[in-house]
């Protein structure tokens, strides 16, 4: 039993990972965890309980609300159960170009200046820096390099969620260099 976490925005590549992996002839079962703040920590709880052997933690942004002040962090320890009882792991910063809010209203005034992206009239996306990525960069690689089993990361280059790609409203080149350089720095 593998845990995996997903957002409707990196949920193809969350799909690709399920048809790969849950095949006959590889015979893992995927358990999907919605990356609001309770999906990243009920994951973390069934790997501290033993009850999965293995992680593809496609969708990171709960460190993001963590850092920035969002409304779906996982706490502080997000990212650090699998390497703690040293199972695979192979992590993503997926939607880490986005911190959640409820809807606009909510979103506190010392942010009202940023990008936003209105998913829903509930739900409220705001870009991430470059500095906020930067220092996303460094948390996830410190985790990992803490990790008693196998870790990998993979990193997209272009894009870590759907509407960070090319042609849509968060792309920003930089703010995803700025992740990448410092975790290569760090990792």
């Amino acid at each position: 039993l593998l845990g995996a976490t997903m957002f409707g925005v990196t949920t193809p590549c969350v799909e690709k990972v399920r048809s790969a992996l849950e095949t006959p002839e590889v015979g893992f079962e995927l358990l999907v965890f919605h990356a609001t703040g309770t999906g990243g920590e009920a994951m973390e709880s069934l790997i501290n309980d033993g009850l999965i052997t293995g992680v593809v933690d496609v969708t990171t942004t709960e460190l993001a609300d963590e850092l920035v002040g969002g409304v779906l962090s996982a706490g502080p320890d997000r990212l650090e159960a699998a390497g703690n009882a040293g199972i695979p792991q192979v992590v993503c910063p997926g939607a880490t170009d986005m911190v959640n809010f409820g809807s606009i209203e909510t979103v506190p005034a010392k942010f009202k200046k940023r990008l936003f992206h209105i998913h829903n009239p509930t739900v409220t996306l705001m870009r991430t820096t470059p500095a906020e990525n930067k220092k996303l960069g460094e948390i996830t690689a410190s985790k990992l390099n803490k990790a008693k089993g196998p870790a990998a990361a993979v990193i997209p280059l272009q894009g870590v969620s759907q509407i960070d790609a090319p042609g849509y409203s968060f792309h920003a080149p930089k703010a995803d260099k700025a992740y990448r350089d410092a975790f290569m720095k760090t990792i």
